[in-house]
């Protein structure tokens, strides 16, 4: 219960919710309306047959009975569920700047999540790290988002590293059906490799969109000297001299062949993704992205 929850986590859940929901009715709720298809058809009315319509969707019962040609009449389903797949493990606690990525992630999760009720979608969530940390029930209503939002706030998750494969093999167990499917996370990897197997089954099931989370330290380290660096998720620590140039080049071209691999990787698989830095306008390439798909569906 939300009068349960420590004052300083209420206190982050409302400021989120408050700057997320003006986001989405000024500018997201149109938008995420027009990116994304229904499930299906349903069937609306029966209106006489007028040329160029469709021979299949005659009505023969009503032609019948009314000596007339009549068709079927269908209009899309609006009503979606839409899944959250959010990475906890430890990398995604680092943040260099305001915001750690897994409060960026939080944040971007709310987005989502206030766009699609106020479209009257149904939304869930997965938090997971290298196991499943958590399963939140799709549900629709501002009292379930901003229950969500805590459980990601306020999660104390048991793994350190990431299983996307696990998460996205979760998510094809419990929910067979079409869903709209969020994936947030650093993608950062043991080996530095993406799934591609899971990703690949997961896109031809859901509508998959990647949200690659990426903090500014992990583009080029700054030249402090000697400091003591730990990978989060694997516990590893060791001494590195950061006034060393070849070390900070090497770091800087690592993290971009990883990138790079990673982008590739959603081209092959036709998954449009959306990457996002803490301390940036996260803003401007979710927009660019709902706008992209608007425009490769017609809508204007």
């Amino acid at each position: 219960m939300e009068e349960a929850l420590p004052k300083d986590l209420v206190s982050r859940i409302r400021k989120i919710e408050i700057g997320t929901r003006r986001l989405v009715n000024e500018t997201f709720a149109g938008q995420y309306s027009s990116t994304f298809k229904g499930r299906g058809m349903a069937f609306s009315e029966v209106r006489p047959y007028q040329p160029g319509d469709e021979i299949r969707t005659i009505d023969w019962n009503v032609t019948a009975r009314m000596q007339e040609p009549f068709v079927k009449v269908f209009t899309e389903e609006r009503e979606l569920t839409v899944m959250l797949l959010v990475d906890l493990s430890r990398s995604q606690d680092f943040g260099s700047v305001e915001s750690t990525k897994g409060e960026l992630a939080a944040e971007v999760a709310a987005l989502l999540s206030f766009s699609a009720i106020t479209n009257n979608d149904r939304v869930g969530a997965i938090l997971f790290t290298d196991r499943i940390e958590r399963f939140v029930p799709p549900k629709k209503g501002r009292k379930h988002v901003l229950a969500l939002i805590g459980e990601i706030l306020a999660a104390r998750p048991e793994g350190r590293g990431t299983d996307l494969a696990g998460a996205l093999g979760f998510l094809g167990k419990l929910h067979r059906r079409h869903a709209v499917t969020f994936l947030l996370s650093d993608f950062l990897v043991p080996g530095g490799g993406v799934h591609e197997l899971a990703l690949r089954v997961a896109a031809r099931r859901y509508d998959l969109v990647p949200i690659a989370i990426r903090d500014p330290l992990e583009d080029a380290l700054p030249a402090l000297g000697l400091a003591e660096v730990e990978d989060p998720e694997s516990g590893r620590t060791a001494i590195v001299d950061l006034r060393d140039a070849g070390v900070r080049r090497r770091f800087a071209e690592t993290m971009k062949k990883q990138r790079e691999a990673r982008r590739r990787l959603f081209r092959k698989l036709d998954l449009d993704h959306v990457e996002i830095a803490c301390g940036e306008d996260y803003v401007a390439p979710l927009l660019g992205f709902f706008r992209a798909r608007a425009r490769r569906r017609g809508v204007r």
